[in-house]
């Protein structure tokens, strides 16, 4: 099954020509990448969007990523902070991100002679709330792992089958994503968060989110590490690292950390209407 997949992958690759890759170093994005890359090899081009709400280290493992694949990798700034309708974060934030990455995308491909680009959306995203999938196909982009039903699960078994060591790296959404709907997003918040979750990797975490509503930072881990966590982590160390971060509180979510999690506001809500 995985090797009919990735001859999918491949036959739509050879049928583009020449592709340019909306390339976040995430475990998505960098498989299209290496099939881009493998199929057409310098007609396809890699560009991240550099802007506050992804972290410089998840930047510079982008580039890493990126010359270990042998892609050409190529850099560009978006402004969707310029965009009151985003800082604003309303439910369809997204929208107005991915909106402001293809408004940079398409004018760059049709500049190069790119006639494609490409995006890391797998089938799993479609059953999500993602707002920002409608930005990206209203400018025309593509989805080859959507068009081909690959899962998540599946994307992961093929980075692993082409031997791509972070294959297991967890998902690392934009900054954005920890924030309640409807309260404002400043660079100055997204790089607190951003420090925060950076604080929490060095101490060995790597799956985890702080959410942040207002003053509190909210700590998600997977459910099989709380306990661990708990008994093993230097509490107070940690919290005075965050109050100097600019946080007040500091909590641990017992749940663990699930998901989507941030979309069960308007699942409430549409239930309640």
């Amino acid at each position: 099954m995985l090797e009919a997949k990735l001859t999918q992958l491949h036959t739509l690759f050879q049928e583009m020509d020449r592709a340019l890759i909306a390339y976040s170093g995430g475990i998505d994005s960098t498989l299209v990448a290496k099939v881009a890359y493998d199929v057409l090899g310098d007609r396809a081009l890699a560009v991240t969007a550099i802007s506050p709400s992804l972290l410089p280290e998840d930047l510079e493992d982008a580039k890493i990523q990126a010359a270990t694949l042998g892609i050409p990798h190529h850099c560009v700034e978006t402004h969707e902070m310029n965009n009151p309708q985003y800082t604003a974060n309303p439910v369809n934030r997204c929208y107005f991100c991915k909106s402001e990455l293809h408004d940079t995308l398409k004018p760059l491909a049709q500049e190069w002679g790119y006639p494609y680009v490409i995006d890391g959306v797998n089938a799993d995203d479609l059953k999500d709330y993602r707002p920002g999938i409608q930005a990206a196909q209203e400018r025309g982009a593509r989805s080859p792992l959507a068009e081909l039903s690959i899962t998540k699960t599946e994307v992961r078994q093929l980075s692993q089958h082409l031997g791509l060591p972070w294959w297991d790296k967890p998902a690392q959404p934009c900054l954005s994503s920890r924030f309640p709907y409807g309260e404002e997003i400043t660079i100055a918040k997204l790089q607190r968060v951003g420090r925060a979750e950076v604080y929490l990797r060095r101490l060995g975490l790597q799956n985890i989110r702080v959410r942040s509503e207002k003053d509190t930072a909210r700590i998600e881990l997977p459910p099989s590490e709380i306990k661990e966590f708990v008994l093993t982590t230097d509490l107070p160390t940690l919290v005075q690292a965050f109050q100097a971060l600019g946080f007040l509180y500091v909590t641990l979510d017992l749940e663990g950390y699930q998901s989507g999690k941030l979309n069960r506001v308007l699942e409430l809500a549409s239930s309640s209407a």
